[in-house]
């Protein structure tokens, strides 16, 4: 392993009884390298079941894996208090005290982990923008402020690596604006931030690279941009039988589709636009839109996990939600 990674892994798992919700997991992450750079936002990937928030806990030293290595920030996981005030995390929704104030529970949590200066509390509240309302009582605040004050809790003291689960869980879209802004703006900085997000439209947006786990392994990691680039020129539809259409393409070779979540159809591969309409119109399917398109990272997740289906574990998925609660 390299002492210079931000994350890397190898082999890492983690067994639940007969059970692997983690199973082999290589991953890496570099500050300064190609894949992900310093101040880079790594997009963890997965459906719920994958593995994303076991692998996060070992990750922060809130799980003890079952075989195999970690490093973060060049430290073996086993070392998690020597990097302590290097490493911020939130894990799961963050719980305050609701009728203490935004500082006061700042002041509290932060007593718990060996201290934090006044200035730093200041700092980070300053940072997820709720300066203005330090001193005002949590049972006042919005969903989207609560979880700025977890991700400013996770920035007490100012780390050099964020870790976040699932960040932007239930934010309606002015919060997921306030977050999305907030990480960019660390990132900026100079922070590495590594996340797990259900929210592909919200990672295509923030990330620069991404990470792809099903059934506790990584099978797809890189850059964005270079990710999307792959496959081909796509193409999108809309027909009149979206079930006959991806029925049909799914049989062509060297196609992928995948339908969005406006109801249309993205394909990409070796396929020109003529010919994807002659057979669709020959198996019956009225084509009404043939244009190009953006590759969207909706649809490369969507065919890269269709790809592994045939290698399903659903005794994984129900470790993943029976320990973690989440994905």
């Amino acid at each position: 392993m390299s002492a210079s990674s931000v994350i890397e892994t190898e082999g890492l798992t983690k067994h639940f009884g007969h059970i692997r919700a983690v199973d082999g997991l290589d991953l890496s992450v570099h500050a300064g390298a190609i894949f992900v750079h310093a101040g880079a936002i790594f997009g963890f990937l997965g459906p719920n079941g994958a593995g994303k928030s076991t692998t996060i806990r070992m990750l922060t030293g809130l799980l003890r894996p079952t075989g195999g290595e970690a490093r973060v920030l060049g430290r073996p996981i086993r070392d998690r208090l020597r990097v302590g005030r290097s490493i911020g995390a939130l894990v799961d929704e963050p719980a305050f005290y609701p009728y203490l104030t935004a500082r006061q529970n700042l002041r509290l949590l932060a007593s718990l982990s060996g201290g934090a200066r006044a200035e730093e509390i200041q700092e980070a509240l300053k940072l997820v923008g709720l300066d203005q309302d330090a001193d005002r009582k949590l049972h006042t605040f919005s969903h989207g402020m609560r979880q700025r004050l977890g991700i400013a809790q996770a920035l007490v003291p100012r780390p050099r690596l964020l870790i976040l689960d699932e960040p932007a869980s239930g934010l309606d879209p002015e919060g997921l604006a306030e977050v999305r802004d907030l990480l960019r703006r660390l990132s900026e900085e100079g922070m590495t931030i590594f996340l797990s997000s259900h929210l592909l439209g919200e990672v295509e947006q923030l990330c620069t690279d991404v990470g792809v786990i099903s059934h506790g392994k990584l099978i797809a990691q890189g850059a964005v941009g270079g990710l999307l680039a792959g496959g081909g020129p796509a193409v999108r539809l809309r027909v009149d039988d979206a079930r006959k259409a991806l029925s049909v393409l799914a049989d062509l070779p060297n196609v992928m589709a995948a339908a969005t979540g406006d109801g249309s159809i993205e394909v990409g591969g070796e396929r020109d636009s003529a010919q994807l309409n002659e057979l669709l119109v020959r198996a019956g399917v009225r084509v009404y839109e043939l244009r190009p398109a953006h590759r969207t990272l909706e649809s490369f997740y969507l065919e890269t996990m269709r790809a592994g289906k045939s290698n399903d574990r659903p005794d994984a998925e129900k470790a993943e939600n029976d320990n973690d609660g989440s994905g």
